[in-house]
């Protein structure tokens, strides 16, 4: 037999460690629980603990997620006349390549660079430009060797797990099947041969870049690593040599500058008015192409900034630090500004007062949100909520196609007035390896195609103006578990619930702080309401709402609740036919026959 402990309870689960899991995943929740199996002989002593039953891990708890730390917002530079393009391609292309000169000092530094040293690089570029354009490019520089040492641990880490995983499955028989949890054996000789030849190959990959790594080398292609490989193969890229050589120059063009505070419209580089002038600080070099004093080049088009355009003005007008951008669009033909400015940090709502109006748990699937309205109480409330969209076709698409479905979202929230919305804590970094879903190529392309952190991103961005709060939950279990106790109640004659609704309801439930586990209805003995229901559900707070219903006598009506009235508990009290009304036992008195 096996005994499960829990605080103060014991449950005594049938024979066999299956049953143990079985108990458990009927239970549904296993937040603050820490459970103890021992394993009980034919003595009737305890045995050894069992470690097998830590597959099953602890759920994290809910958080509301933090709001945006900046805004970014882009506007359309046109129509430019041939002399303003050609005054931004020369400031580009010149700023591009003193950028591309600091970032080779700087990853030429490695872990030795100090702060002398880029005072030393920025005194160096400062005849070149100006001293905020060299504030400016070595700025962007200290960032993009950040991102590059910030990937290479996420490689290395992605080399280590796919050694682990190819060792396990080598040291396993071939053609040995494996668990839910862990993989099994290579199919067949040729395949294990393989593995065995690309584990080499994984193992020199780990020490070349564990050695980069304790020396402080970064690999960084200025232009992307990317565009620079479709230059070997522009037939598959849809490229001719021009065009590529185009889109090559645009892309390591650097023209942004990093606003101040106090300075007139927050930015003494690139400047742009209230009424959509823009104008920018030449470069020393270049200085001779100015169309206005001190050195400015003024364009002749005006800009406007449609979303977010009155935070914009406003800021310009307190002359507020704001940093633009200016880059090209190669494939339109365009020219565009993009506008970036830091919210000061706002105190995160706490979630007893996000939850006070009931949350909408949201499922991300790979082609749609699955989404169903919760009440405080956890009950689902209405009907569950589809919102699709499309993955397919360029970056700007699958963005704009995840901004419309969390907009149409939002506007659900809103309608329904509800102030927080649960989605799934996710991370696919390690599930898409090669390694781990080997021929699985579909299932990994799958979750990898799924924007989880894009999602968040937007998602927390677009709250922060309507005021709803973002709960992110441990996402272990809340498919498989509301499947298991939502799926089968929830589906009507009328209405046909998927398992991704059911899985909606759990992720909401967990952001409440509820048991994913429905309370069911035990079978009634007859046909009255002398049983009473379960399914309404108590506070996890109180004590003993896992144990039996108390009985409570008495009728059950509209009228009349339980254990209330003068005869509540007398069924004999009743009005009912073949029932008596008197409470005690009844007897006619003897009478004399002479009265």
């Amino acid at each position: 037999m096996w005994v499960v402990c829990a605080g103060s309870r014991v449950w005594a689960v049938g024979a066999g460690f299956s049953g143990v899991l079985t108990f458990l995943h009927r239970m549904g929740d296993l937040h603050g629980w820490r459970s103890l199996f021992m394993a009980t002989g034919s003595s009737g002593g305890f045995g050894q603990g069992v470690t097998g039953v830590g597959e099953l891990r602890s759920i994290a708890a809910s958080f509301v997620t933090p709001g945006p730390s900046g805004v970014a917002v882009r506007a359309r530079l046109g129509p430019l006349t041939p002399g303003d393009e050609k005054v931004l391609r020369l400031v580009g292309a010149h700023l591009g390549s003193l950028a591309a000169k600091d970032l080779k000092a700087r990853c030429r530094d490695g872990l030795s660079h100090s702060g002398q040293a880029w005072a030393v690089r920025k005194r160096e570029l400062t005849p070149l430009s100006s001293s905020r354009w060299a504030g400016s490019i070595t700025k962007a520089t200290h960032d993009q060797w950040a991102l590059a040492r910030r990937c290479q641990s996420a490689h290395l880490q992605n080399l280590e797990a796919g050694i682990r995983t190819i060792e396990h499955r080598l040291s396993l028989p071939v053609g040995h099947k494996g668990t839910k949890h862990d993989p099994g054996g290579y199919r067949s000789r040729r395949e294990w041969h393989a593995k065995s030849r690309r584990l080499r190959v994984l193992e020199d990959q780990l020490a070349a870049v564990r050695a980069d790594r304790e020396a402080g080398i970064v690999r960084v292609v200025r232009g992307g690593k990317r565009l620079a490989r479709a230059r070997h193969h522009l037939e598959a890229a849809g490229l001719t040599e021009s065009g590529w050589r185009g889109r090559w120059e645009a892309e390591r063009w650097f023209c942004q500058a990093d606003g101040e505070s106090g300075k007139r419209y927050g930015n003494e580089t690139i400047r742009v008015t209230p009424d959509g002038e823009v104008s920018l600080k030449l470069p020393a070099p270049l200085a001779h192409l100015a169309n206005a004093p001190h050195g400015r080049y003024v364009l002749a088009c005006r800009v406007a900034f449609a979303h977010r355009g009155e935070e914009w003005a406003d800021r310009v007008a307190a002359d507020r630090a704001i940093a633009y951008r200016i880059h090209l669009d190669t494939s339109r033909d365009r020219w565009y500004v993009t506008a970036s400015w830091q919210l000061p940090p706002t105190p995160t709502l706490p979630i007893e007062a996000a939850l006070a109006h009931g949350v909408i748990g949201v499922d991300m699937n790979a082609d749609h949100l699955a989404a169903w309205h919760l009440d405080p109480h956890g009950n689902p409330t209405g009907s569950p909520r589809r919102f699709s969209y499309d993955l397919t076709g360029t970056a700007e698409h699958r963005d704009a196609q995840v901004r419309h479905a969390l907009t149409r979202l939002l506007h659900w929230a809103n309608t329904r007035g509800v102030r927080a919305i649960a989605v799934e804590d996710l991370d696919f970094a390690a599930e898409k390896t090669r390694e781990k879903h080997g021929r699985r190529k579909r299932f990994r392309q799958l979750i990898s195609g799924m924007p989880t952190g894009k999602l968040r991103a937007r998602l927390s961005s677009m709250t922060d103006a309507t005021g709803i709060a973002v709960i992110a939950v441990d996402p272990a279990y809340t498919s498989r578990w509301g499947a298991h106790h939502w799926h089968k109640p929830l589906t009507s004659t009328t209405r046909k619930t998927t398992r991704h609704e059911a899985a909606a309801v759990a992720i909401g439930r967990r952001a409440q702080g509820h048991p994913i586990r429905r309370r069911t209805t035990p079978p009634p003995p007859h046909r009255s309401d002398a049983v009473g229901h379960r399914t309404v559900q108590a506070d996890r707070r109180v004590p003993g709402r896992e144990e039996t219903r108390p009985r409570i006598p008495g009728p059950r009506t509209r009228s009349v609740g339980a254990g209330r009235g003068v005869n509540a508990g007398n069924q004999n009290a009743q009005h009912r036919p073949g029932r008596s009304t008197e409470h005690g036992f009844w007897q006619q008195d003897s009478l004399p026959l002479s009265l």
